[in-house]
């Protein structure tokens, strides 16, 4: 009899049962007949380096779901596909960059594409692996990424019919702007520092009495759009509340000061 190892290798198994894994690929692809169709798109993940625990619950859920779908007799299809991060891949790339010596303007814009590809390449099929490792019931066939030529294309048309509907524009809000990068980021990009802030006192005056309860709020500015507040029964300061409040700016003589 052959004695077990006192740990567990998975280099002795999950080699084969991968390899399992990979013949039975065919089962995963949506038929063409007349079953009940249904479909998830995997949320790609970005190619800036290796999947992660949450990447795994999530891809795991949605593999069960796919799964028990399949067996209830839906053609079913799980659409795998990566995503170009564009930002972050762009951070990650210059740093190997900066690691050399040089900068992408150094190396010009043709050279610094090939280093984002050849990046694109290596850990987009890392990642990729990743995803197969797990066993996850994808139909690699329709493998997709998001700078393919045709997703690309999609894109663009969408874009420019959602403009012509009038509902994509062009307005101004306040945006994370990188001083370095010349772009805007999403808030997921941005390393958020801690800062030392102030609590601000704010009086709304009562309707009809001379009175008025203090919020505490370290955004005064949103006073601006307040249009009520409201008290819990049980609050200390509730019996002295009678006739509703008003708005800080809608004060009059002799009232209280709109701040504390």
């Amino acid at each position: 009899m052959e004695t077990l190892p006192k740990t567990y290798e998975p280099q002795s198994f999950e080699g084969r049962i991968y390899e399992f894994w990979k013949r039975a690929a065919g089962s995963r692809r949506a038929s063409q007949t007349s079953a009940p169709r249904f479909s998830i798109s995997i949320p790609p993940p970005n190619i800036t380096g290796t999947l992660h625990m949450g990447h795994a619950l999530q891809y795991t859920l949605h593999d069960v779901i796919t799964r028990w779908k399949r067996m209830r007799g839906f053609s079913a299809l799980w659409l795998p596909g990566t995503d170009h991060a564009g930002i972050a891949t762009q951070m990650v790339v210059e740093k190997q960059l900066h690691a050399e010596k040089t900068t992408r303007r150094e190396v010009g814009r043709e050279k610094f594409l090939e280093r984002v590809w050849k990046w694109k390449t290596e850990y987009g099929t890392r990642i990729v692996e990743q995803l197969r490792a797990l066993g996850s019931s994808c139909d690699w066939s329709r493998e997709r990424f998001t700078m393919d030529p045709g997703l690309s294309r999609a894109v663009r048309t969408v874009f420019v019919r959602l403009f012509e509907e009038g509902l994509i524009y062009r307005g101004e809000y306040i945006v994370n702007w990188c001083p370095r990068c010349q772009t805007a980021l999403s808030d997921l990009e941005v390393l958020p520092k801690e800062t030392a802030g102030k609590l601000y006192y704010i009086k709304y005056p009562l309707k009809g009495i001379k009175d008025y309860v203090v919020v505490a709020t370290t955004r005064p500015e949103t006073m601006l759009g307040d249009t009520a507040v409201a008290l819990h029964p049980d609050d200390e300061r509730a019996p002295r509340f009678k006739g509703g409040l008003r708005h800080p700016s809608d004060h009059e003589p002799g009232d209280p000061p709109d701040r504390g």
